[in-house]
């Protein structure tokens, strides 16, 4: 099964996290999603992975673009898996995707301030759980250093 890990964002805003976390899963030779639930946040996303750091970037494209297949990461609104990835991010409650078991991991990020935020973290916890995944609940303490907590 797949493991998906739940990421509650409490002292670093999604932008500063995610790009670390591709990047590490690009170091470990993974291609990888990342799937939005609207439009401005793939848009947001999709600027962010160019200039998040002066001394990086991250290569990327949307699953829009006709070289899709061929991207080491793909920015998405849909469910399919475009670039064949092995993990896949969930921001903005996107839903898990229907074919789950396909990816080695799933990793769903959540705003630890939004209540809306922690009540769908919470309902997909149940759905992975149901489906028999393995999964792990990761928080942060105040110097951004995330701690397994479940």
């Amino acid at each position: 099964m797949t493991e998906i890990l739940f990421y509650h964002l409490q002292h670093q805003p999604l932008e500063r996290v995610l790009p670390t976390l591709v990047e590490r899963s690009l170091e470990r030779g993974w291609q990888a999603a990342i799937q939005a639930a609207s439009e401005e946040r793939l848009a947001a996303l999709d600027d962010q992975l160019w200039t998040y750091s002066d001394e990086s970037f991250l290569p990327h494209g949307t699953d829009r673009e006709p070289d899709a297949a061929s991207q080491p990461v793909v920015l998405t609104l849909k469910d399919a898996n475009p670039n064949g990835a092995s993990i896949r991010f969930l921001v903005e409650g996107a839903d898990l995707p229907s074919d789950a078991s396909g990816y080695a991991r799933i990793c769903v990020l959540f705003d630890g301030t939004d209540q809306d935020a922690l009540l769908r973290a919470r309902e997909q916890w149940k759905q992975a759980k149901e489906e028999g995944h393995t999964i792990a609940y990761w928080q942060q303490d105040e110097s951004g250093r995330w701690n397994k907590k479940a």
